[in-house]
């Protein structure tokens, strides 16, 4: 049986099968049962489902697992497990999700396969400021134990590339890692993202990571197909507009200045750049697919209203914009609130997590299984997203597994 891993709440279940097996998602509550001839019944909550060998393993009261066939049931129950059950998992193959994750095998991934991008985007502390030797003393001492090997050096994924590359508006753009997925110098949540969704899929991964600090979601990333609105009786820039021409458009040219979306079009011509020269940042990789999106965001909206008030509409907008510009019409979407927020703060960084839980929950068919928020606030070991959480590591491979956790239930929907 494959192992299982309790990602979103304690009331959700992600169960991820190996090979040919079946995925099935469903509420983790007791549910009556019915014998094949109907003349018994039982409760227990299902904790496993293989479709292929129509094995089902159920927990009874006290915590006792038994396993059984499917056609034990009544056809009610077959029915129910077969209507919750999807073969679907947005082309990558996945493997199963353990408790707690194994070091790295150091094996490549299956070339063969186009390489699954996941693009990160933010602003600081997307970037990254967790402090490595605290980090490494912590995996030692068994938490994140995957980062480190035996003799206590930082472990290497082979099947995962790690891929940062940072400009200033849409000026060319540097490269600042390219290597295979480890530690080197201070991290974010890239880290644990890349871990996570890296142990389930079968093909290579790249995690590409292309933003800078100190940046606006309602001003320098805003996205294209944003339009000029009011705040407060003054016109705000639309993409590419600016303070003097809101509804203008400069044609991205900086001659003229910052626009609104400066550093979104130099944060999308940075990564496009990356995947344009795969081979060079995946060696022997010739094809990729753009599966998915993080972001971190929100420091600096949260202090203008005109922008956190916005913010629902322009991350709407964002995430269309982003599976446009890079041909991935179906890429999940993982977003994250600012770690010292809690839930009902009325302040800017408050309206921000609204606007972040109500894209995640949207019924919009285009957001709908597709979007999912983390609620950072549990997992941070205290600071703030200004003061980069006192680069405190634990925080950052904190929200990492957790935004890794959630990308791999939205790819098994």
């Amino acid at each position: 049986m494959p192992a299982r891993k309790r990602i979103s709440s304690l009331k959700q279940l992600r169960l991820i099968t190996v090979g040919l097996c079946l995925v099935f998602a469903h509420n983790a509550a007791a549910r009556t049962w019915t014998s094949a001839d109907g003349s018994k019944t039982f409760e227990g909550e299902l904790t496993n489902y293989d479709a292929t060998s129509g094995q089902v393993t159920v927990s009874m009261a006290g915590g006792k697992n038994i396993t059984f066939a499917q056609a034990m049931l009544s056809e009610e129950d077959i029915a129910f497990l077969k209507e919750n059950s999807s073969g679907s998992s947005g082309g990558v193959a996945l493997k199963g999700l353990p408790e707690e994750l194994p070091d790295p095998d150091g094996e490549e991934a299956d070339m063969s396969q186009p390489v699954k991008v996941y693009i990160l985007m933010g602003q600081s502390n997307m970037l990254g400021f967790g402090k490595p030797g605290p980090l490494q003393e912590a995996a030692k001492a068994g938490t994140y134990p995957y980062l480190v090997d035996e003799a206590g050096e930082w472990t290497v994924r082979k099947d995962v590339r790690n891929v940062r590359v940072m400009c200033s508006g849409n000026s060319p753009a540097k490269d600042h890692i390219n290597d295979w997925m480890t530690i080197q110098g201070n991290i974010g949540p890239e880290i644990g993202i890349g871990h996570f969704v890296g142990h389930v899929t079968d093909a290579p991964v790249m995690i590409l990571k292309s933003c800078i600090g100190n940046r606006s979601l309602g001003w320098d990333l805003l996205p294209p197909g944003t339009e000029a609105w009011e705040h407060g009786g003054k016109l705000q820039p639309g993409y590419r507009g600016t303070p003097d021409e809101p509804q203008g458009d400069t044609g991205g040219d900086m001659s003229r200045g910052w626009y609104a979306g400066c550093q979104y079009d130099g944060d999308v011509s940075a990564a496009k750049a990356v995947l344009e020269n795969l081979d060079k940042y995946y060696p022997g990789a010739t094809e990729y697919e753009v599966a998915g999106f993080f972001w971190w965001q929100g420091d600096k909206d949260m202090r203008n209203a005109a922008h956190f008030e916005a913010y629902e509409k322009n991350l709407i907008q964002l995430i269309k914009a982003l599976r446009k510009d890079f041909n991935a019409p179906n890429a999940k979407f993982v977003t994250a609130s600012l770690g010292q927020t809690k839930k009902g703060s009325q302040g800017g960084d408050g309206k921000i997590l609204d606007a972040m839980e109500a894209v995640a929950n949207s019924e919009d068919p285009e957001l709908e299984g597709k979007v999912a928020f983390v609620y950072t606030n549990p997992l941070s070991k205290g600071g703030s997203s200004s003061g980069h959480y006192s680069g405190n590591p634990e925080t950052y491979m904190n929200v990492g597994e957790a935004m890794g956790k959630a990308m791999v239930e939205l790819l098994v929907e």
